[in-house]
């Protein structure tokens, strides 16, 4: 088993009598079903249905105060807790930045042999394993506790994209990608039984009339990685634009159509003047329009 600290993640915590239904009246996922030990994936919206911040969340138990503690990306924690207070008007909630002393380790290829507070397994996807909130020095110790080698955060990044788990400001723009552009429905971030949130009617639409154009893909890398950020071709064709890499695995975020057009009549995919092949060809499928009875 593998462990590594995340230092580009932070931690936003969100407590009070009210703190559940607040969060569930902003969030794309079902907060309701969240509990201590289990976490949701979800993300922040804005009202034309973009992600401001995607994140992982769990609950606190009351050992450690309660509330609920949002995994999400270091560099946004404090625009997100100001967002969040901007949101909160006369709910009875507190929200706090925690992350100058608590983060996270992730940990991945196993179970863990003890389960610390604060761990959940990653919602996102069996592979991607558990995730532990805890203050950066005692990484080293709740390695060994757990049964886990440390690693650096590179080696979680690699497996992060071998999983086709998409990073923030890298492999899409905040405030630029809707859900479905960064896979949060194949993910498990979207409830689209639950009530309203910011941005719900956009991502409703496109759920249910099928026109998401724009996919997250995975990439198999036969030779060097390409720079995240440079363009996809099909020929002369733009069809895409890379995104991270690491371990001869890639993601990008790809024009479904223009993708599977040069997939069917063997066009090469090119980014930077190398040669890409998309790991799983189900990455590009339209999802199934979903029809009202």
């Amino acid at each position: 088993m593998k462990a590594a600290f995340l230092p580009d993640r932070g931690v936003v915590k969100v407590s009070g009598e009210g703190a559940r239904d607040f969060l569930n009246g902003l969030v794309t996922t079902n907060v309701d079903l969240v509990q201590p030990g289990l976490g949701r994936f979800g993300a922040l919206l804005t009202p034309q249905g973009k992600i401001v911040v995607d994140f992982l969340i769990t609950e606190a138990p009351s050992g450690h105060g309660g509330g609920f503690l949002i995994d999400c990306p270091r560099a946004l924690a404090q625009g997100l807790a100001g967002k969040l207070g901007f949101y909160k008007l006369r709910a009875k909630v507190v929200v706090e930045n925690l992350s100058d002393g608590l983060g996270v380790l992730a940990a991945w290829d196993g179970d863990p042999a003890v389960k610390p507070d604060l761990t959940f397994a990653d919602p996102r996807g069996n592979r991607l394993g558990w995730r532990i909130l805890i203050p950066e020095e005692l990484a080293p110790k709740v390695a060994s506790l757990i049964g886990a080698g440390l690693v650096d955060s590179t080696d979680y990044d690699a497996h992060r994209i071998a999983c086709g788990a998409p990073r923030g400001g890298i492999d899409f723009i905040y405030g630029d990608a809707f859900p479905h552009e960064t896979n949060m429905d194949r993910l498990h971030g979207v409830d689209f039984d639950k009530g309203c949130y910011v941005g719900q009617e956009v991502v409703s639409r496109m759920q249910h009339r099928g026109t998401a154009r724009t996919r997250t893909a995975r990439l198999i890398l036969d030779d060097l990685a390409p720079e995240a950020g440079v363009a996809i071709v099909a020929g002369d064709k733009p069809v895409g634009t890379m995104g991270s890499s690491g371990g001869g695995r890639g993601l990008a975020l790809v024009r479904i159509d223009r993708v599977t057009d040069a997939l069917d009549v063997g066009t090469p995919l090119m980014a930077g003047g190398i040669a890409i092949r998309l790991a799983e060809p189900e990455d590009v499928q339209p999802a199934p329009k979903k029809t009202v009875a």
